[in-house]
């Protein structure tokens, strides 16, 4: 028995030794390997599934079946497998094997602790990073820390003492505050994005950590080492030449810091399309300096060559958009691998091929039929069981300061409240976005909380701008000693009830559900004593042409359409209120449509049911759609300077991610009578009344058209 394993063990050693030896020395043989082609610059993207439902949680199994809560950081592991580091309520890295099953590699929940397997614990993991022996590093970013993790699953603390803070030095007494980033290079060196430091950090093989680059505070200057400034820094990656490049994601910039130690910001010189890097929050170096910039919102890709050019790759069309683009992943064929924290899933970008004009095989963004958020019927102000005034809803067209009436839609909820009163938070969550308080002094000033957005309040300050919590809202100061920003860290955690901040002179908070792009109705999320049973109100329609002008000559009381006059809009001019509100508060409608009935009332051929072609549920995320929904004289300049006027064109199509003008098409009819009826529902399924019916005639001769104003809804 002794000999076998004595025999064994010579073979072990001798395999090891060929490993080695005879490894090189075939390399050797066989010559250089070839340098890889050049990274193309004009490659046409395709969006194919690689994980997750799009529901959030954690479920193990099958990738396309697995359940990921929010996958953040991700990296491909030294046998093939691809780790995720899965944030929010998973606290987990998660493991994809080359089989296609996904299982849990480290972690079991929230908290800070080494170990094996489960018996370790993260904080709202975010970048991953792995080196060539196949360890893995995780920003554990609630833990202010770096973790190792071995090929066997052992789970170490690499630097940080788990508590916010800046210390230089030591490992185990060096602190960082909140980092999301990290990298390492070919010599083991781990790089760490100090995000709420504003600084970039090193931790050397000795274990000394040092500061490479930044200085104390947030701000935006290129300059040797720490007399360059850095804002809410968030991911990196190291180049093949040791540049590490930053995704600078506050400054809205793409910095590089050369291996000299001087740093620079990289600046666009052609951009195709005119596309601009917005909020970078995740970056891939490709082995000729190519990189590769996952952009906060909206949730795109763009390509950029270090000289100067950059071009979207993915995100053109809003059928592409990502909700929350935290992580790429360059494979060696050229390949991108994505994850979508606030998607709940894994992507894999791939050339399309030769006719292919689809822009996704498969979903992007999280389900539309997801669960909302667990509220349990509060509101967002102060008595949170009982009724406040709902003064705006989801759809409602919006206009801006510069004149234009129909600038935007409204994208949320908007609930009446008392300036300075406390904005409270209507469910446990914790911030998940790096830039969780946002446009400080401004009207659209808010905070998001995981799903949840809160707008028109100071971020974190009472009415006289002291803060509300210093510990959660890391309030900076101006010269003089004023607030002028508000940070929260993410991973920072708020309980339902908890104050955000207090309303500012909009006199209302705006809640929105969901990122931007895949933002649901927030009447959904139920309030408690919130009732409506008043029906929408309908008080006319107005006919169209194609081109904008008005079809309203009469004849016996009924509209003249001509039938080979081309496509007919069908303007709807309707509103709605819900219990409580005060008479003048106008609201806008759920969900708009309308019919084509011949003079008996049965339906015309092909209206057998009315085409319910604008629904609110989810909210439209091209900026066109407004004027798409709502005819020219749709809207007001500014919120509460007048009321507004909802015109709906009934005839387009406006769902979700659907968004085409359609016209109803006469000439598909035979001449004579007929009847235009509209349709309208609220968001609680009350349909609506009023003017409903427009008697037309359809007549072969063309007519002269009148001059009235365009888009005036007949009465």
């Amino acid at each position: 028995m002794r000999r076998a394993l004595v025999a064994v063990a010579a073979l072990t050693a001798l395999a090891l030794a060929a490993t080695f030896l005879f490894g090189p020395l075939r390399d050797w043989l066989r010559g250089p390997l070839p340098p890889p082609p050049p990274t193309s610059f004009d490659w046409r993207a395709r969006i194919a599934p690689l994980a997750g439902t799009g529901l959030r949680g954690v479920r193990d199994g099958h990738a396309l079946e697995a359940r990921f809560d929010e996958p953040w950081g991700l990296v491909r592991g030294a046998d093939g497998s691809l780790f995720v580091a899965d944030g929010g309520e998973a606290n987990r890295i998660r493991r994809i094997a080359p089989d296609g099953r996904v299982g849990t590699f480290a972690g079991s929940g929230e908290g800070f602790a080494d170990g094996i397997g489960a018996q370790a614990r993260f904080h709202t993991p975010s970048s991953l990073a792995v080196d060539r022996l196949g360890n893995l590093y995780v920003a554990d970013t609630g833990n202010h820390a770096i973790r190792k993790i071995t090929r066997n699953g052992a789970v170490t603390t690499l630097a940080g003492t788990g508590i916010a803070g800046f210390r230089d030095g030591d490992a185990a007494l060096a602190q960082f505050h909140a980092p999301m980033g990290v990298a390492v290079d070919d010599a083991g060196r781990v790089y760490v994005a100090d995000t709420w430091n504003d600084r970039i950090r090193v931790i050397e093989r000795d274990g000394r950590v040092r500061t490479l680059a930044g200085g104390e505070g947030a701000g935006f200057a290129s300059g040797p080492g720490m007399l360059a400034r850095f804002d809410t820094p968030t991911a990196l990656a190291v180049a093949g030449d040791g540049t590490l490049w930053v995704a600078d994601t506050g400054n809205r910039a793409l910095r590089r810091l050369d291996p000299d130690g001087e740093v620079r910001t990289w600046v666009p010189s052609v951009r195709e399309g005119g596309i601009d890097p917005g909020r970078p929050l995740a970056v891939a170096v490709a082995h000729d300096g190519v990189l590769y910039v996952a952009d906060l919102s909206p949730g795109r890709v763009l390509q950029v060559d270090p000289d100067g050019r950059v071009r979207a790759l993915t995100g053109v069309d809003p059928a592409q958009w990502f909700a929350r683009p935290s992580a790429l992943w360059l494979e060696a064929d050229g390949s991108l691998l994505l994850a979508d924290a606030a998607g709940h899933r894994l992507h894999r970008i791939v050339p399309r091929v030769i006719g292919d004009n689809a822009l996704a095989d498969g979903p992007v963004g999280p389900r539309p039929d997801r669960p909302l958020p667990d509220t349990r019927g509060r509101w967002p102000l102060f008595p949170q069981d009982a009724w406040h005034e709902v003064v705006g809803t989801l759809g409602e067209v919006r206009g801006n300061f510069s004149g234009e009436r129909r600038s935007h839609l409204h994208n949320g909820l908007d609930v009446r409240g008392d300036v300075g009163a406390s904005v409270l938070l209507i469910a446990d969550a914790k911030v998940t976005s790096p830039l969780a308080a946002f446009s400080f002094g401004g009207q659209a000033e808010g905070v998001s909380v995981d799903e949840l957005t809160y707008l028109h309040m100071r971020a974190g300050r009472t009415p006289q701008g002291r803060n509300l919590d210093p510990a959660r809202f890391l309030m900076e100061q101006d010269e003089d000693g004023r607030p002028s920003r508000v940070r929260i860290a993410r991973g920072t955690r708020f309980r339902a009830g908890e104050p955000l901040g207090t309303i500012n002179a909009q006199a209302h908070v705006h809640l929105i559900v969901g990122p931007h792009g895949h933002q649901h109705n927030a009447i959904r999320l139920g309030f408690r004593g919130y009732v409506d049973t008043v029906p929408p109100r309908i008080d006319g329609i107005a006919l169209l042409d194609e081109d904008d002008r008005p079809i309203a000559t009469r004849a016996n009381g009924r509209v003249r359409v001509p039938r080979n006059g081309g496509g007919v809009q069908v303007v709807v001019d309707a509103w709605d209120q819900v219990d409580g509100n005060l008479p003048r508060r106008r609201l806008g409608l759920h969900r708009v449509g309308y019919q084509v009935l011949r003079a008996d009332g049965t339906p015309a051929p092909g209206f057998e049911a009315p085409a319910m072609n604008l629904d609110f549920s989810r909210m439209p995320a091209h900026p066109d759609a407004v004027k798409l929904a709502y005819a020219a004289d749709s809207g007001i300049t500014v919120h509460g300077a007048a009321r507004t006027r909802f015109l709906y064109v009934a005839s387009n199509r406006v769902r979700a991610g659907e968004l085409a003008a359609s016209h109803w098409q006469p000439s598909q009819l035979p001449p004579g009578d007929y009847l235009v009826r509209a349709f309208g529902e609220d968001a609680s399924g009350n349909a609506a009344i009023g003017a409903r019916d427009l008697p037309v005639t359809l007549v072969d001769e063309a007519l002269p058209l009148p001059e009235t104003e365009t888009g005036r809804a007949s009465r």
